[in-house]
């Protein structure tokens, strides 16, 4: 049973022999345990500011009797700190607990039915045609895998969705571009970059010759009528796009079950036009048509613009539609930049009052903008790093670590790899999502401190230990030999593993998973140098062993569910 359920189950049974009542059932409780700041003051605590005014005592009084009732009922001792009741938990117990249970199904420590029966939409990554793939993707990407693998961990039936940018003039202004001064060749050679060298020129020329704009859409209004030759451009190159793309893709790992992006939703909007016109949800606004959204003090949702053509608003508002028709979600999740908070909160708005409860199972998952090395993104500019560079980068400097510390190891470029990416992965996912990243080559690729290397490497550590132990005689765990300061983390920290996975879902904070994987390899790095792991005493070495083994599936699991292999020697 995970810590937190048993002491609440305690607490509140007490709460009903104390009281006649119960205050607070098991599930309330559990909500309010706290890990307290400093380890003395106990592994876990319960405020009890909460119960005051319903049972009309002061919170000293009810967490002193609180601790009196339990008293040291499965715990080593339960104390009463002002309005907090503090569990110091038993090591030899919590040992016997929770090892065992973490290695009588490996790489499932944390899942749950939870989510059994329900489904989860997540748009993410959400690339632009005819732009090759740059770090600005990174985030969304990697949040959104992340929280995919988390969801399905616990029950969750997962659709990942890449709603490709595929709509708008943008593609008239690259097939302008492309006729002008591309030819097939050279595209075909130089795939997406070449595409981003006609963009980008386009841009420059039309400071000249303004009237390339009109050229332009012009091109787009006939991808939007159907044009023949304007549609097969625009179609090759969105398969550029998309082969550019997977590379990309097949290295970090992720995959997805839906590219219907925005131009998919195109035979899909009048749904939406006429559905708001009848519901009297559409007002005109200085010729264009709108939802007045101003008693909620938002601007107006634009649904068509004067010349009648749709919005991003329109065509996420099909997708919303589409989705919970097709997928029947439970949950609907938004992976996109806090730039976009204004537009979902329109798009939300907008689907309420079209009628639809489901409404509330939208949720924008925002995150901060990524820059490098102090300076904005912008692929109109020319300024961009691409994530294929990147990765190469890092795999690159990997390998060279490799050749100077462990020449000898096996599979060195395969083992580059997964730390390279994984590095990569680790720097982006390692804070609150909603904090901006400046992205500097030196920082991403530093292997020391509280890094993805570090993690890996103290899996392949506890994988190193077992390999030596494989002649250790057989013998029974004394769990009893787990009881020391040096073992109380990891176990807490396993232990505590499936609460954490619950809390990354809950908040859509893949970091939490990230930090409390850091905060294991920190914990078992300190037991190994601190104890002998293959003790003399074999009932020693053998609960110290299943301990290692268990922190190794543990962090094999933290590190997968945020997209990081876990390479077994580095």
């Amino acid at each position: 049973m995970h810590i937190k359920t048993r002491i609440a189950a305690q607490i509140s049974q007490s709460l009903t022999t104390l009281y006649g009542q119960e205050a607070l059932d098991p599930a309330a409780v559990a909500a309010l345990l706290e890990t307290p700041p400093d380890p003395a003051m106990g592994d876990c605590a319960f405020p009890c500011f909460t119960l005051a005014r319903t049972l009309r005592k002061a919170p000293p009084m009810i967490a002193q009797a609180l601790a009196e009732a339990i008293g040291n009922r499965g715990f080593a001792q339960t104390r009463a700190t002002g309005g907090y009741l503090n569990f110091f938990l038993n090591l030899r117990q919590l040992a016997e607990d929770t090892v065992p249970a973490v290695l009588a199904n490996p790489g499932r420590w944390g899942a749950s039915d939870l989510g059994a029966g329900k489904t989860v939409c997540l748009d993410y990554s959400s690339i632009n045609i005819a732009k090759r793939f740059h770090i600005g993707h990174l985030t969304t990407t990697m949040l959104g895998h992340a929280l995919r693998r988390i969801y399905t961990h616990l029950g969750y039936t997962a659709v990942g969705i890449n709603h490709l940018g595929d709509w708008g003039t943008q593609f008239g202004k690259m097939i302008c571009a492309f006729l002008r001064w591309g030819s097939k060749q050279e595209v075909e050679q130089g795939g997406v970059g070449a595409l981003v060298d006609l963009y980008v020129r386009f841009h420059g020329e039309v400071e000249n010759d303004p009237t390339l704009e009109d050229e332009g859409r012009a091109w787009f209004k006939r991808i939007e009528d159907g044009d023949p030759q304007a549609l097969a451009i625009f179609n090759w190159f969105k398969d550029l796009t998309l082969r550019d793309a997977q590379r990309v893709y097949d290295l970090l790992g992720v995959s997805f079950d839906s590219y219907a992006g925005e131009s998919f939703y195109n035979d899909k909007m009048d749904r939406v036009v006429d559905e708001l016109r009848a519901k009297g949800l559409l007002v005109e606004s200085q010729g264009a048509w709108v939802v007045d959204l101003s008693a909620y003090k938002m601007p107006p949702c634009i649904i068509l613009k004067k010349d009648g053509a749709t919005l991003y608003a329109t065509r996420d508002i099909a997708a919303a539609l589409y989705r919970k028709d097709t997928y029947g979600f439970a949950k609907s999740l938004y992976i996109v930049a806090y730039q976009q908070d204004l537009h979902f909160k329109q798009v939300f708005k907008t689907i309420e009052l079209m009628g639809y409860p489901w409404y509330q199972e939208l949720e924008h998952v925002s995150f901060g903008m990524v820059s490098y090395e102090g300076q904005t993104l912008s692929t109109r500019k020319g300024h961009i790093v691409y994530l294929e560079d990147l990765l190469q980068r890092a795999t690159e400097k990997a390998l060279a670590i490799i050749e100077e510390k462990s020449p000898g190891l096996e599979n060195k470029r395969e083992v580059a790899r997964q730390v390279g990416i994984g590095a990569v992965i680790y720097a982006d996912l390692q804070n609150n999502r909603i904090k901006d990243v400046d992205f500097w080559w030196d920082r991403a690729l530093q292997f020391d401190g509280e890094t993805g290397p570090y993690v890996q490497y103290t899996h392949a550590r506890c994988c190193a230990v077992l390999r030596k132990a494989l002649d250790a005689p057989a013998a029974a765990p004394d769990w009893a030999s787990l009881d020391d300061e040096e073992a109380r983390q990891p176990l807490l920290l396993l232990a505590r593993f499936p609460d954490a996975v619950q809390e990354a879902a809950q908040r859509n904070e893949p970091s939490i998973l990230t930090r409390h994987t850091t905060l294991l390899a920190q914990a078992y790095n300190k037991f190994y140098y601190e104890r002998r792991i293959l003790d003399d005493n074999p009932g020693t070495a053998a609960a110290r062993l299943a301990l290692t083994r268990a922190v190794r599936d543990v962090l094999r699991t933290g590190l997968y569910l945020i997209g990081i292999e876990a390479p077994e020697r580095m």
